[in-house]
């Protein structure tokens, strides 16, 4: 035996392998060849490397390569790599001339027999399409060839293709019609592109022209050097379990729970920052091994203890439960300085009027009156109010409301559509001083609109507390859908994919952008294989519940703008900031 292993690394270190393998790299000049006018090119240098497992893994390697070009070779300004391994391998960075040319690789370079065309990787030096070298300019070109693809061929996870698709991969026809979505991107429901996965389809995939969902048998496609980093990826992984181990306890209450009702009260849900699961301190370190749990999951249970089950306790919380979440100073806080300060805006029109279509969702008139709300207004009338900037607005009714009889039909989710009122006070804080609650028009289980206003007794107390709870809800699901998916993931990914696309590696703006496009779209595919998909954790916890993107694409269609989204011009349009000349806002 020992006999054979001698043969097979003496074969693996003869001319006849080395010839097989190895990686083989040519430098590209600036300059073209005067005869052929094509650019210049040094010798093909070579580099191997141990196969060896013991000296593999995910530690740096640096070896140091001689070119020999002519003596009127120029300025380096690209280099070929052809990796002739049958496995890929990534490549940080390469440095010529005792560091004069330096290539930022930070890419994956696939095998030859796989990915047939040349890689090419370019120098740090930055130009412009008119001013790029004439040794560059065909390189350049072929460069963003490859990255175009072909809009026909299959993707797999090796692939750096970066191409449109619509949003056709959230539904799962496999587990029946209930898990059925709508394809987000077309004409009559627009949405911004994500990236093409091209996913093969079974005949009744292709038959409703929607992608198979993804599974462990076909994973999810980004082009290769979008995907996570091992660092990342750990991180992302650790993010995960954590998610689902604080879930489990809410979950486990509800599925024991008559009738799955497990939060009955507001008590119910601050006492998730105090629970944990049944003792897992006894039997040591035994019961997790015979448990079979992942290593990961061991491990963090072993460090953080019980503590993993427990949601981040909020520092208010810890000095004041529960009533901290329900005063109306913190309410008024958290609209401005919380998780979402992008919704509310400068009130400018008292009564507040509708944009929906009448004919269908019923009169656009408010329900809130002038004589609700001018007892807060230390004098002033509603317009004196609104001229001196006094009075702001939480308006999701035009949000939710097209939306409300298909939420409220599921039987754990019941929503209101909310507009919130709120007043500058003399300490500078905001005070709710009225909400209005709305359902569609032809709802005939009760009063289609109702606003509530600061208690004056028990009754009115307990109205205004659910009042305000119903706010929250709204406002958790507008950070959510809108300002966190929509506005910062969905809608860079087109951004991304066109940068990719349109701009090459030398582009000074693609310089500027690509540190902060990276990961994304990993992120985005990752979200709609578990976060947005049917069935998945925003449809399971969100009162929008299987309304959830066609909300998202709701606001996308009819508010979303381009040349708004963007400081100062988003504050201006909320009435937040007052347009200045004299600044310079870059």
């Amino acid at each position: 035996m020992e006999y054979v292993k001698d043969m097979v690394f003496r074969w693996l270190d003869s001319d006849a392998h080395r010839a097989q393998t190895g990686v083989v790299l040519q430098l590209v000049s600036t300059q073209v060849d005067p005869n052929s006018e094509n650019p210049k090119l040094s010798k093909e240098a070579k580099i191997y490397w141990s196969i060896n497992p013991k000296t593999r893994g995910g530690s740096k390697i640096s070896h140091e390569v001689e070119f020999v070009v002519d003596a009127n070779f120029g300025v380096p300004g690209a280099i070929i790599v052809i990796n002739k391994y049958k496995k890929e391998f990534y490549l940080e960075s390469i440095v010529a001339i005792e560091g004069l040319v330096h290539f930022a690789c930070n890419s994956w370079v696939q095998p030859h027999g796989f990915h047939a065309q040349k890689r090419i990787f370019f120098s740090n030096k930055v130009y412009l399409p008119n001013d790029t070298p004439v040794g560059l300019k065909k390189l350049r070109e072929n460069e963003l060839k490859q990255l175009r693809g072909n809009s026909e061929d299959s993707r797999t996870t090796l692939n750096r293709i970066y191409d449109y698709d619509v949003y056709n991969d959230l539904g799962n026809l496999d587990k029946g019609d209930e898990f059925v979505r709508p394809i987000l991107g077309s004409q009559s429901q627009p949405y911004p592109r994500r990236c093409r996965s091209k996913l093969r389809f079974t005949s009744y995939y292709i038959y409703v022209n929607v992608e198979s969902p993804v599974s462990k048998y076909m994973p999810k496609y980004v082009p290769r050097d979008e995907a996570f980093g091992d660092l990342k990826a750990k991180a992302i992984t650790e993010g995960k379990w954590k998610a689902l181990l604080r879930s489990l306890v809410p979950t486990l209450k509800q599925k024991v729970a008559i009738n799955g009702e497990a939060i009955k009260s507001i008590s119910d849900i601050t006492e998730l920052y105090k629970e944990s699961l049944p003792p897992f301190e006894e039997g040591g370190d035994e019961c997790w091994e015979k448990g079979g749990l992942p290593k990961l999951l061991n491990k963090m249970i072993k460090e953080c203890g019980q503590d993993v089950f427990k949601f981040d306790s909020p520092k208010l919380i810890s000095r004041d439960i529960p009533s901290c979440c329900l005063r109306d100073d913190e309410l008024g806080r958290l609209t401005l300085a919380g998780m979402n300060p992008l919704s509310i805006e400068r009130l400018k029109v008292f009564p507040p009027v509708s944009n929906l279509d009448p004919s269908i969702y019923g009169p656009q008139d408010s329900a809130l009156k002038e004589e609700q709300i001018i007892c807060h207004l230390n004098g002033m009338s509603v317009q004196q109010a609104i001229e001196e900037n006094k009075l702001f607005i939480l308006d999701y009714h035009d949000v939710y409301l097209p939306f409300l009889d298909r939420i409220n039909a599921h039987p754990t989710k019941k929503a209101y559509a909310t507009r919130t009122i709120f007043v500058l006070t003399d300490m500078g804080s905001l005070k709710p001083i009225a909400i209005e609650l709305s359902l569609p028009e032809k709802n005939r289980n009760g009063t289609p609109k109702r606003v509530v206003t600061p208690p004056v007794d028990v009754t009115t107390c307990w109205l205004w507390q659910l009042g305000k709870v119903h706010v929250c809800s709204n406002d958790a699901g507008a950070h959510q859908l809108i300002h966190h998916w929509l506005r910062t993931h969905a809608c860079l990914e087109p951004f991304i994919i066109a940068a990719h696309r349109q701009l090459s590696v030398m582009h000074p703006i693609y310089k500027l952008l690509h540190r902060h496009m990276r990961y994304t779209m990993d992120v985005n595919a990752q979200g709609r294989q578990l976060l947005l998909n049917a069935g998945g954790v925003i449809e399971s916890h969100f009162f929008t519940a299987a309304c959830s993107m066609e909300v998202s694409a709701s606001v996308y269609q009819n508010w979303w703008r381009f040349d708004m989204e963007s400081l100062p011009a988003d504050l201006i349009r909320r009435g937040m900031a007052v347009p200045d000349n004299r600044a310079t806002w870059t």
